[in-house]
């Protein structure tokens, strides 16, 4: 497995509208894998490999490059940093948080707190009481100076490192950097295999604010088959009730049926979920009651297409302690270079 590429992906900073330097990392590590390499107007990168015959079947992999962050929206007179966020955060878990402030012209650490007093000084009512992410704010450590570095519309990430800890991995940006890794290691995997189809690899922008790369790109590529390749919850974990745990780590990738965005095609899922019986790769069905995912961009774009989401199953989702089962991440894979390989 291939974890020095997730490692780098997963610490490599690109919240929405700000992916370029996670586009960049992948374009690295693709060349040659691809027919065709472009970037459309949005900053998607959209990467074909050509079937054998013209006519051939579109398959299309949505993979986002962007996690969840921040953008500068003001700075004050002492140089603090108040903060919009892009993308959807507990403010319970931004509680003094290490960040990384990334301008233009090179990369600030800072620290994230809440305004308020601290606990020495606190009453038992300001104890209860839980700050609104627009009450938060970074501090760099520059006081006014901050005013020379950064800028309004910068961006801003927690600052954390990929760890290794027994059979998972815990990152932030496993959401949604598993695609980006899951997109690359299966084109590298099924080499010359999978020549059938037209396959097209989309690293979407902007996914954690409404799939709106994945809409783009899908009505560029008008695929046949869209595979929505992402994160979904894994709530087996103390405190929650089991007819909501999702899925469960350790029993392979979740075959995603519905979410809030869209119901998978039924063929599809039956197609994929023999495919897997076959080649005895473990697999877990999996619905949300809310949230979405791009594999709908996929298949509400121009006439439609069939669609079905290929997940892994993730504890701590949009915090710095994301963590996956490395063989959910495995099973993932190889459930995808089978689907890609047996359209020969």
């Amino acid at each position: 497995m291939n974890t020095d590429l997730l490692k780098r992906l997963c610490e490599t900073p690109g919240v929405p509208g700000h992916e370029h330097r996670v586009r960049d990392l992948i374009m690295g590590e693709i060349d040659g894998m691809f027919d065709d390499i472009r970037t459309d107007p949005m900053g998607s990168l959209l990467c074909r490999r050509d079937a054998k015959k013209k006519g051939a079947t579109k398959i299309m992999l949505l993979c986002h490059m962007d996690e969840i962050g921040f953008l500068v929206s003001h700075i004050s007179k002492e140089g603090f940093l108040y903060l919009q966020p892009v993308g959807g955060f507990d403010p319970r878990n931004l509680f003094s948080r290490r960040v990384l402030v990334c301008t233009d012209d090179g990369d600030y650490k800072g620290v994230m707190n809440p305004g308020g007093k601290p606990i020495h000084i606190q009453s038992p009512e300001d104890r209860k009481k839980v700050p609104e992410v627009g009450e938060f704010f970074v501090d760099l450590g520059l006081g006014k100076k901050a005013h020379d570095k950064v800028k309004v519309g910068d961006f801003v990430v927690m600052d954390e490192p990929f760890l290794e800890m027994g059979n998972k991995f815990v990152s932030k940006a496993l959401d949604n950097r598993i695609a980006c890794w899951l997109g690359i290691e299966a084109i590298r995997k099924l080499g010359k295999k999978g020549r059938g189809a037209e396959i097209h690899v989309a690293f979407t922008c902007q996914e954690e604010v409404g799939l709106r790369g994945a809409r783009t790109a899908a009505y560029a590529i008008k695929p046949d088959i869209g595979l929505g390749i992402d994160v979904t919850l894994a709530c087996d974990t103390p405190g929650i009730p089991e007819k909501d745990t999702t899925t469960e780590q350790g029993k392979g990738f979740g075959l995603h049926v519905r979410d809030s965005s869209f119901i998978a095609d039924k063929a599809l899922v039956a197609e994929v979920e023999a495919l897997a019986k076959k080649k005895k790769i473990p697999y877990q069905r999996t619905m949300l009651a809310a949230g979405g995912q791009d594999g709908a961009a996929a298949q509400q774009a121009a006439a439609g297409a069939r669609a079905v989401g290929i997940v892994v199953g993730t504890r701590y989702i949009h915090t710095v302690t994301e963590m996956i089962d490395k063989g959910d991440l495995q099973a993932a894979l190889d459930i995808l270079v089978a689907y890609l390989a047996d359209h020969t």
